[in-house]
């Protein structure tokens, strides 16, 4: 057995499981103070700012203390592929990181924007995700890299979420990624769903990259809905509202191995519950729950 003298297991989940902030209006009548107490509830120890939360620190350390949770961090979108906007945007996200420099984050979450199926902002109504060219490609790694020195600069690191729908999605997408950009400043972010969802093997994925990744979201996987996803060519909305996601020990990814090798490598990062569901369908807590429970029993183990 793996030693766990090292290992941390700092676990959280993302409010996104009540609300989510991918598709507007799922899981509005969930107020804020639902959110927080089910998932004080359920035992996790955190969570990640969602589009109900307030974004004024003080308020927002006052409701978090409140319920004795922890903020992990922000997901920001970025477009730093469009040099006539890479400014702009990064003055965006160094408000974000200020922001999150008082809440006494130690992480900045970011993902890509430009050419993705739903969130580019100069084309919203955009299907299909369109590749970046090489030269927007080096765009997005220079505004990385700069975003990673204005993060550093705060005390926080800069992780790299590969998302579905998005132009850094797939497997050889992230290992480009990860060879272009400076490996002091631009770290990955894990997500097994995604990873999955890209085609990427997680456990693959995180024996690659292991020593870039700082920040894990746990996310399983329906293999049937991904599946009909593919022949049917849904978009990545979608497939969120047939139920591709769901949390840990409900879909089709083993988690065994992959906390094996964490606690091998001794990972002390958050581990954050990440399940875009449909909240009238996946009733938040008891997936909460459910997931707790797996999570716990594999960690167990270890101790």
């Amino acid at each position: 057995m793996a030693s766990s003298a090292n290992f941390e297991f700092k676990l959280g989940i993302a409010a996104i499981s009540w609300v989510n902030d991918d598709i507007p209006g799922l899981g509005d009548h969930y107020s804020l103070d639902k959110v927080l107490s089910d998932i004080k509830n359920t035992a996790y120890i955190a969570t990640e700012m969602g589009r109900t939360f307030p974004q004024d620190s003080i308020e927002l350390k006052n409701i978090l203390a409140k319920y004795q949770l922890e903020l992990a961090s922000k997901f920001v979108g970025v477009l730093f592929s469009d040099p006539e906007l890479r400014d702009e945007e990064l003055k965006t996200f160094t408000d974000w990181a200020d922001f999150l420099q008082k809440m006494k984050c130690d992480y900045i979450i970011v993902c890509e924007m430009g050419g993705s199926m739903h969130w580019d902002k100069r084309n919203p109504d955009q299907k299909k995700v369109t590749p970046l060219t090489d030269d927007e490609w080096d765009s997005m790694v220079r505004g990385l890299d700069q975003a990673g020195e204005i993060a550093k600069s705060r005390g926080l690191e800069l992780v790299y979420h590969p998302h579905g729908g998005t132009v850094v999605e797939q497997k050889e997408e992230v290992d480009r990624l990860m060879e272009t950009t400076n490996s002091e400043l631009v770290h990955l972010l894990f997500d097994t769903g995604h990873a999955l969802y890209g085609n990427y093997d997680p456990l693959e994925q995180l024996i690659n990259h292991y020593n870039r990744i700082k920040y894990i979201h746990y996310k399983d996987v329906r293999r049937d809905v991904l599946q009909k996803m593919r022949e049917e060519n849904l978009d990545f909305r979608q497939g969120v509202l047939e139920g591709v996601f769901t949390v840990p020990g409900d879909g089709c990814i083993d988690f065994k191995p992959i906390i094996s090798e964490l606690v091998k490598r001794g990972y002390k990062g958050w581990t954050i519950v990440e399940a875009e569901q449909d909240p009238d369908v996946a009733e938040p807590y008891k997936y909460a729950e459910m997931a707790k429970t797996y999570l716990d029993k594999i960690v167990n183990q270890y101790k």
